[in-house]
């Protein structure tokens, strides 16, 4: 299956009509005709079967021929908010490996360490996108705008967080406090972790200090651990 993307259809739409890019894409790449069928999502869980109507690769038409609901495949509601990474490629890596395995919610926090706290929305949204296509998933992640760490911190939450640092104390296993079913919020801090102010504040805002294993893991490679974990458990 091609899976095509659109935030904007609903079970009311009856015509669809895409942009050059993606027109070009349809006709030039992938040699669709007049009466073959497109598959879209509008990332709300939804599957749409669209005919082409006009085969033009400056604007292709489609007609919305039937549509269903798609169930999520994960059985969890999953939040990770995550430091920015210096490098870029890292936290759009991270954002692509989650999708594919399942997320509902990403918040860009910005903490004391942070070395990145300028965040290109629409750059993330399009990494989120493509690997939905690529998935071949229909809900779409919430991502969110950033935070400073003390406001998010201070937010009221649904079911249970958790902080992941690395600094000495009590901390448990997130594979073994984690029940199938709930609702959970991940706090992922920056390559210099989490300051022990934070790390404090946190705990004073009922957020349960977690390892993520005996390893020292970059940021990224803590958040994918996570999801991961998370969708084990639930599994």
């Amino acid at each position: 299956m091609q899976l095509f993307y659109n935030a904007n259809i609903t079970t009311e739409t009856q015509k669809i009509t895409f942009d050059k890019t993606e027109s070009r894409h349809i006709v030039r790449v992938l040699r669709k005709k007049e009466g073959d069928i497109l598959n879209i999502t509008n990332g709300k869980g939804f599957l749409f079967d669209a005919k082409i109507t006009i085969a033009s690769d400056k604007k292709c038409l489609a007609e919305i021929v039937r549509h269903q609901k798609k169930q999520k495949p994960w059985n969890y509601h999953l939040h990770i908010a995550i430091a920015p990474t210096k490098n870029n490629d890292r936290i759009e890596w991270f954002l692509e490996k989650a999708t594919e395995i399942g997320i509902d919610e990403i918040t860009p926090i910005i903490c004391q360490n942070s070395e990145r706290r300028v965040v290109k929305l629409d750059r993330l949204e399009k990494i989120i996108q493509s690997a939905l296509k690529q998935s071949l998933k229909f809900t779409l992640p919430q991502l969110n705008t950033p935070l400073k760490f003390d406001d998010f911190i201070t937010q009221k939450f649904d079911g249970k967080i958790y902080i992941a640092h690395c600094e000495e104390g009590v901390k448990k296993l997130l594979k073994s406090e984690i029940k199938p079913l709930e609702k959970t919020t991940i706090l992922i801090g920056p390559e210099g972790d989490f300051s022990n102010t934070e790390i404090h504040k946190a705990i004073q805002n009922n957020c349960i200090p977690i390892s993520l294993g005996e390893a020292r893991l970059r940021t990224e490679t803590a958040a994918l651990v996570a999801v991961h974990t998370v969708a084990i458990i639930n599994q």
